[in-house]
């Protein structure tokens, strides 16, 4: 057995057993596939051990890689704090800060707060998420997280920012054409706009919607996973959907439907590690975001005027 192994041979084991494959173990790391087979080779030869087997679905896991990933882990843990240290150093606020956030919050809501930001601080690169998976923080994927969920890791430093919230929306120009519901079980006479795969998010949400029966992938009549687009389909037209309650409020075409029965709020936090605190770049980036996010959250809550209802008669979906 080698003792003196490179931490890059960890770091693609960890690849390989987080992604099933050399081939997204290496999109993920960001290195070439050819190069993770190198380093699980060498791994497996330096510890005299076999660590995957090949399989018609991919490399699957021995035992000797199950027992091995804790250990791996913390020490991807280890080399995520040196880095996070060693970032924090240094004069002035420049370098590159990494935000994740929401595809929806990130196109919507962000451009501006991230323009201002490099304004006022030209030197400092941002590289903008735009993901709806949690990226991990103690992994350093991201220096920056936007989250809709109280983050847990003692580790973290957080601030919440208030409440997002969403609710069901129809463009003027479908309602014209469709009536406006006016009770819950109205929206089966109407073209809903949903989701296709329900995530562990979606099925959560869907618990705020007891009042709605059947709100279902059965039920919708446009089905995509991207919140984009669904928002996209929404301003067109297409259909009745959920989005963001002040995203909707800036559009004046844009009508909300039944707010008292159809309501889900999201609790917003900003979060990054604690390493990270002392470092300029992500402190200005930090502060950057809980002022644009709370005027966004402050500016959403202010009672909006009453829209005109159209009151065509609803036709039946066919």
């Amino acid at each position: 057995m080698t003792w003196n192994i490179s931490w890059e041979l960890y770091r693609s084991f960890l690849g390989v057993l987080r992604e099933g494959s050399l081939s997204g173990a290496a999109r993920a790391l960001g290195i070439t596939q050819p190069t993770v087979g190198r380093h699980v080779a060498a791994l497996e030869e330096a510890l005299g051990v076999v660590l995957f087997t090949r399989s018609q679905v991919g490399l699957l896991p021995t035992e000797v890689a199950l027992a091995l990933r804790t250990h791996a882990e913390a020490m991807e843990s280890t080399a995520a704090s040196l880095q996070r240290a060693a970032s924090s150093q240094g004069d002035g606020v420049r370098g590159v800060v990494r935000v994740s956030v929401s595809e929806v919050v990130a196109v919507e809501v962000l451009p501006p707060v991230v323009a201002r930001l490099r304004e006022a601080h030209p030197a400092l690169k941002v590289e903008l998420v735009a993901t709806n998976r949690v990226q991990d923080l103690l992994r350093r994927e991201a220096d920056i997280a936007v989250r809709m969920v109280r983050p847990r890791q003692a580790q973290l430093v957080a601030r919440r920012i208030g409440n997002i919230e969403l609710g069901f929306h129809a463009h003027t120009s479908y309602l014209a054409r469709h009536g406006t519901p006016r009770t819950p079980d109205d929206l089966a006479a109407h073209a809903l706009i949903g989701y296709d795969q329900p995530s562990a998010f979606v099925r959560e949400a869907i618990k705020s919607f007891k009042s709605v029966t059947g709100f279902t992938r059965d039920a919708f009549a446009l089905r995509t996973d991207s919140d984009l687009a669904q928002l996209a389909l929404i301003r067109a037209g297409a259909g009745i959907g959920v989005c963001q309650v002040g995203l909707a409020r800036r559009d004046t075409a844009l009508v909300r439907l039944l707010p008292r029965a159809l309501s889900l709020k999201l609790d917003t936090w900003v979060t990054m590690h604690e390493d990270l605190r002392h470092s300029p770049r992500c402190r200005v980036a930090f502060d950057a975001l809980v002022e644009g996010l709370q005027q966004y959250v402050g500016a959403a809550s202010t009672p909006a005027p009453r829209a005109t209802m159209p009151r065509a008669r609803p036709k039946a979906s066919p």
